[in-house]
């Protein structure tokens, strides 16, 4: 263990304590150890600030910022440590003991990504640092086409699906916002999005953006092959000015009324002409989920803390096993999530992902009555509800979704 201001000589820091004595967290310590070895230092609040203004501070992966009921009167600080610390791309665990709910409020909403109670149950400190760590590589799963680009003509646009593992958990809300979040990214110079409805049976992308649906999206889809640019674009609907819909055709259709071959073309036609194309999947599995699964980026798999949807998932994880598809390649987001500050529905969670065998990657908070306003209003949360909590986490979600495009098309 370091103190003072880390250093770097031969081993990097990867990892910083913030409190005002760590010797008042020995747990921690011995956590830090455990998990770090001796590639980690201990700060001090004002420390912690003119730390992450130097160079040093580019190799940091997380701070533990650990807090009594002492601390509650230095919350501005802790405030302006999170801020900074998020700025530079730095994650927070906030470590707390007995410290009231508002406080805690206040600094999760700075921007802390992992709360943590003290004394430390055995292995949380762990466990905090691998889903930290999970996040972060869902969201590049997200973008990593290299090709991804953010202007010019002919685009190679990065796919992301969402299906819902059972009814009502969410998934057409969190495809259409994510979307809309996406579109409003970067104000006047904002990537293409395009979203698609697959579900041609009981669709709802376009009553969620209040759009007509329009007959020539059937006679797209009845040949696809001769399917061109001024086709494709006579069946997008415009929303706002900032995002093209394919909606459902306005007749049921059976699933199968397209094949394998018809949805890789919609999806390539889209490619080449938007930079993210999200797709909202029916609920039930088709010839060509596959397709969609294999062209998706990522797929994320929308879920709740229940019964039906862990049986759901054990019958998809088998499904998609036994035809040796890729369902690591999913990731699972669990709609109306426990709130920071319900620990036992934190366990419950853990305990269902250990269960399933899967991470659950992504926990959006229950959005409550404004949902179900903004879905029958058709507009977005961020114009109805813009400070609604599910609102929030879904433009968090698109920020670092962008943000991580924009970085690996840099760095290529």
């Amino acid at each position: 263990m370091s103190s003072e201001n880390p250093q770097s000589d031969s081993k990097p820091v990867l990892a910083c304590t913030v409190s005002r004595d760590v010797q008042n967290f020995d747990l921690l310590i011995e956590d830090m150890e455990t998990c770090l070895g001796e590639k980690w230092g201990d700060l001090g609040f004002a420390e912690a600030l003119a730390f992450l203004g130097q160079p040093e501070a580019r190799d940091l992966e997380f701070l533990a910022v650990a807090i009594d009921e002492s601390d509650e009167d230095n919350l501005v600080l802790l405030g302006e440590v999170i801020t900074q610390a998020k700025a530079h791309g730095i994650k927070v665990i906030l470590i707390a003991e007995d410290v009231s709910p508002v406080a805690l409020h206040q600094l999760l909403r700075k921007g802390a990504d992992e709360f943590v109670p003290y004394p430390l149950p055995e292995g949380e400190l762990q466990q905090a640092i691998e889903r930290l760590k999970a996040a972060e590589e869902a969201a590049r799963l997200a973008v990593n086409s290299p090709t991804l680009q953010a202007g010019g003509a002919s685009r190679e646009g990065a796919v992301i699906a969402v299906q819902g593992l059972a009814g009502g958990v969410g998934a057409t809300t969190l495809a259409v916002n994510l979307a809309w979040e996406l579109a409003q990214i970067d104000g006047d110079d904002h990537p293409k999005v395009c979203i698609m409805d697959f579900d041609l049976q009981f669709g709802s992308v376009g009553t969620y953006l209040d759009l007509p649906r329009r007959d020539s999206v059937f006679e797209m889809l009845s040949d696809t092959e001769a399917m061109d640019d001024e086709i494709f674009g006579q069946a997008l609907v415009t929303f706002q000015d900032r995002l093209e819909v394919l909606p459902a055709p306005g007749e049921l259709l059976p699933l199968d009324f397209i094949t394998p071959e018809d949805v890789q073309r919609l999806i390539e036609m889209a490619r080449s002409h938007f930079d993210y194309v999200l797709i909202d999947m029916p609920t039930t599995l088709v010839a060509w989920t596959e397709t969609v699964l294999n062209a998706a980026h990522v797929y994320f798999a929308a879920i709740e803390l229940d019964m039906r949807s862990a049986q759901n998932v054990l019958r998809l994880k088998r499904a998609l096993q036994s035809e040796e598809l890729p369902f690591n390649k999913l990731r699972f987001a669990l709609n109306r999530a426990p709130k920071f500050t319900d620990l036992s529905g934190k366990s419950r969670v853990k305990r269902m992902g250990e269960s399933l065998g899967i991470s659950i990657d992504l926990q959006l908070p229950d959005g409550g009555r404004q949902i179900l306003q903004s879905a029958d209003h058709g507009i977005p949360l961020a114009s109805s509800a813009p400070k609604n909590p599910l609102r929030k986490e879904i433009a968090k979600l698109a920020q670092s979704i962008h943000a991580l495009g924009r970085n690996d098309a840099e760095a290529a």
